[in-house]
Parts: C-alpha cells; sequence; structure tokens
C-alpha cells in the first residue's frame, strides 16, 4: 500500500459526494488526510468521541457493537466508496459502534469541522448525508426484527441462502460456496455464539439440506433450506 491514492478521485467515488465537480472535489481532497489501518487494527471504538467522517478508500472494514459480557454483533461491513459514523459528524456524540480493518484498509479522513463547513456549502451533500443515515436505520431496525423475531436456525438458514444465490457456483453436488468468515464471525453477525452455529450447521448437515467442511459450504437443497425460514422454532 506505498502507492500513493488520488484522494479527489476517492471522493468522487463516494456515494455522498458523487455530484460534485472536480474543483469541488480538489478542494475537499486538500482538507483530507489518508490512513492506514492493518488488518485487525481499530479504527475506533464505541463511546469515543468523533473526531470526522471515515471514507474507505480500499479494503473493508467491519462495524460492530460489544455486549457487557464481550459478545459481538455486527452491524455492518463496508467497502471502498463506503463512509463510516456519518451521523456522530453532526450531532456531536461520541461514535455509537466501533470500527476494525478486516483487511488492509485505506481511509480518507475528513475532520467534523472541514466535513460540516463543506455541507454548509453543499446542502446537497448533507441532504444525501441523511439519506445514508436513513438507510442505516432501516437496516438496524432489521438487525432487530431478525433478532426479536428469529430462532437461530432460521438466521442461519436465511445467510446461508444469501450466500448460495449471491456467491454460489452450481454443481453436480448442488450450490457451493465459502463462508466468507469463521463460525465465530458468522456468530457475531447473527448475534449469538460459535457453538451454537456450528450445532445448527451440523442439524442442517444431518438433515441433508447441505454439506459443510470448515469454510467450504454445499447446500443439496435449496427449497429445502428455504423451508426452514417458514417453520415454526
Amino acid at each position: 500500500m506505498t502507492e500513493r491514492t488520488d484522494l479527489a478521485a476517492v471522493l468522487g467515488k463516494t456515494g455522498l459526494l458523487s455530484n460534485l465537480s472536480p474543483a469541488e472535489l480538489q478542494s475537499l481532497a486538500a482538507r483530507t488526510v489518508r490512513k492506514l489501518f492493518s488488518a485487525g487494527e481499530w479504527l475506533f471504538a464505541e463511546g469515543e468521541p468523533c473526531n470526522g467522517l471515515h471514507i474507505v478508500a480500499r479494503g473493508r472494514v467491519r462495524i460492530f457493537k460489544t455486549s457487557m459480557n464481550g459478545r459481538e454483533q455486527v452491524l455492518a461491513v463496508e467497502g471502498p466508496g463506503r463512509t463510516v459514523a456519518e451521523l456522530p459528524v453532526f450531532d456531536g456524540g461520541p461514535y455509537p459502534a466501533s470500527v476494525v480493518a478486516l483487511e488492509d484498509t485505506e481511509i480518507a479522513f475528513i475532520s467534523q469541522r472541514d466535513f460540516r463547513a463543506f455541507c454548509i456549502e453543499h446542502p446537497e451533500v448533507a441532504l444525501k448525508v441523511l439519506a445514508v443515515v436513513g438507510a442505516r436505520l432501516r437496516q438496524l431496525v432489521g438487525i432487530i426484527e431478525e433478532l426479536s423475531f428469529t430462532t437461530i436456525r432460521q438466521r442461519l438458514a436465511s445467510t446461508l441462502l444469501k450466500l448460495a444465490q449471491s456467491q454460489g457456483k452450481k454443481t453436480a453436488r448442488g450450490v457451493e460456496f465459502h463462508l466468507p468468515g469463521s463460525h465465530q464471525e458468522l456468530a457475531n453477525q447473527l448475534g449469538t455464539v460459535r457453538e451454537l452455529i456450528s450445532r445448527n450447521l451440523m442439524r442442517l448437515q444431518a438433515e441433508g439440506l447441505l454439506e459443510v467442511d470448515a469454510r467450504e459450504v454445499v447446500v443439496k437443497d435449496m427449497q429445502g433450506l428455504a423451508a426452514v425460514l417458514e417453520a415454526q422454532g
């Protein structure tokens, strides 16, 4: 990651800023700082004072909250062109969640003061921030609904179906794909513990719906797996 990044180009590919002119992008880029994070390194922790807007230029980050007993709930995974911590930039509060780099990651950082001033000069950017914050709220409501009204088995089946449909390859064995993370990471995403993920994977395998070998998954019965979502308990 030694190659210098064109910050104006990064900003132009960001949803919030995509309608700005080249001159406006260059002006904002002059107030943007390039930050590098290694895999596993924290960008910031929940409760820390917000000092600015983070834009993912390269790599991926995980946004999550941690309970008192140390259990994680993943809220989102963001990649290039996505922004992080839009709301606290404006409301003056601390970061509502923690963010860690999943791989070597480059961040384009704009200070809270500079981004607020820019939004005053460009109200259309502020409206886009509102739209992004609204989308995040809808996403959080969806997570709450899943945690409140579905079982771990159903949440796991839903995730496996989405992965099979988006990343799966049809073979003679079924629809094959690799889990994007470990069983622990999957547990963090689904709001549970690793042991329950492993137990439910084994149960689905025993029922003939899929085969699991570490992170390799073969869905043998897509319709049967979909039926899990409608089952009670």
